[in-house]
């Protein structure tokens, strides 16, 4: 019968080792639990402002990569007041080489409406959560489950992934989401009580450590796993197959130029505009990215100013990918003359402060080439 199937049917006499599946999940966690700088540890209770964070940053994201970052934003702002009071400006410098920038922006944003509009407190329910701006269904879900153990699941890829070997979902993604959405909700621990607040969040983050630690991608630890004996994929012997996914449609390759100005030891930057692919970011000035673009005709974007000594392009190309397309980009340089003003919407910037800017990381990359600088050196 197939998961979906199951759903279906009538309700039956539910078997030992399906009853058993959350109790031996949790099992597990208590004794192999990840320490996590956001995570509560036991007996502890969770701080929605970290959760609230670290789901955020861990969008699209991982965990190696967020921790500095979180560390950095807790140690600076420690709650969501301090967040809610501080400057978008100063949270996109602080995200700056994090990536998709809009997650930055509506984390501020968030942090001034729960400021603002509910005394600095979180609500405590998947509806008032998503209500605020940046929380979509499965953060909702997440901080609901973890922050405040409301009886939900949240399903990331870990266990998205755990979820379709353990009933052998056939059905691709994206469309399976619904169906395994169904499926993880019978791993929910169940107080027998009638509590509707019994360990759900660990229940959550046992299935998130369980895909990030044992049922991994490639060569999942099978024999490791509290699962095991009766996960459909295992005992067909496809686990890596699962999840089934549909085939990636491949962006467009666009193309443009960087503008790399210098004058003496600052640097000709901008801000993007606050909407749009790397919002309220800081970039050297650049042309369109175009699909088919020549690069004569992105030349002609340069940013004009007095007494600019001759473009130079540099060799080779800076590569960037982002989600829906790769990017290609020649950098050109030149050098500017003391006391040349900036182009209106432009500013000067001294390459020794480049720490602090909001550049992104296809930035990073284009002012380390144009000015022969090692990558980290514009970070």
């Amino acid at each position: 019968m197939s998961p979906r199937s199951v759903l279906k049917a009538k309700p039956e006499p539910v078997q030992p080792e399906v009853s058993s599946r959350p109790t031996l999940l949790l099992q597990w966690y208590d004794r192999h639990r990840r320490r996590l700088p956001w995570r509560a540890g036991p007996g502890e209770v969770s701080d929605p402002y970290r959760v609230w964070l670290s789901e955020i940053m861990l969008q699209q994201t991982t965990v190696k990569a967020v921790g500095p970052y979180f560390e950095k934003f807790v140690a600076r702002w420690p709650d969501v007041t301090a967040l809610g009071r501080a400057s978008q400006d100063d949270v996109l410098r602080m995200w700056a080489g994090l990536g998709y920038y809009s997650r930055a922006r509506n984390l501020h944003a968030c942090a001034v409406a729960v400021t603002r509009e509910h005394g600095g407190v979180f609500p405590d329910t998947e509806e008032g959560l998503r209500a605020l701006p940046g929380i979509g269904p499965y953060t909702a879900a997440a901080i609901a489950a973890i922050a405040f153990d409301r009886r939900t699941m949240p399903v990331d890829g870990n266990i998205e992934r755990v979820v379709s070997r353990l009933f052998a979902v056939e059905e691709e993604l994206p469309q399976a989401k619904q169906l395994i959405q169904q499926l993880a909700a019978t791993l929910l621990a169940d107080s027998g009580t009638g509590d509707e607040t019994s360990r759900a969040g660990d229940s959550a983050q046992a299935l998130m450590d369980l895909g990030a630690s044992i049922c991994t991608p490639k060569k999942p630890a099978c024999s490791l796993c509290p699962l095991n004996e009766d996960c459909l994929a295992r005992a067909q012997g496809t686990q890596e197959t699962f999840p089934r996914k549909a085939p990636k449609k491949s962006g467009t390759l666009r193309r443009g130029a960087a503008f790399v100005v210098t004058r003496g030891e600052e640097l000709l930057v901008r801000s993007r505009p606050e909407k749009g692919l790397l919002g309220g970011m800081t970039e050297v000035p650049g042309s369109d990215w175009l699909a088919g673009q020549e690069d004569a005709t992105a030349k002609q974007q340069a940013p004009a100013l007095k007494g600019l000594s001759r473009w130079q392009r540099r060799v080779g190309v800076v590569t960037h990918v982002f989600t829906h397309f790769p990017l290609e980009l020649v950098v050109y340089t030149a050098k500017a003359e003391a006391r040349t003003r900036a182009p209106a919407g432009m500013r000067w910037v001294p390459i020794a402060t480049l720490a602090g800017e909001a550049l992104p990381n296809v930035m990073r990359k284009v002012i380390a080439h144009g000015l022969d600088l090692p990558p980290a050196a514009s970070s």
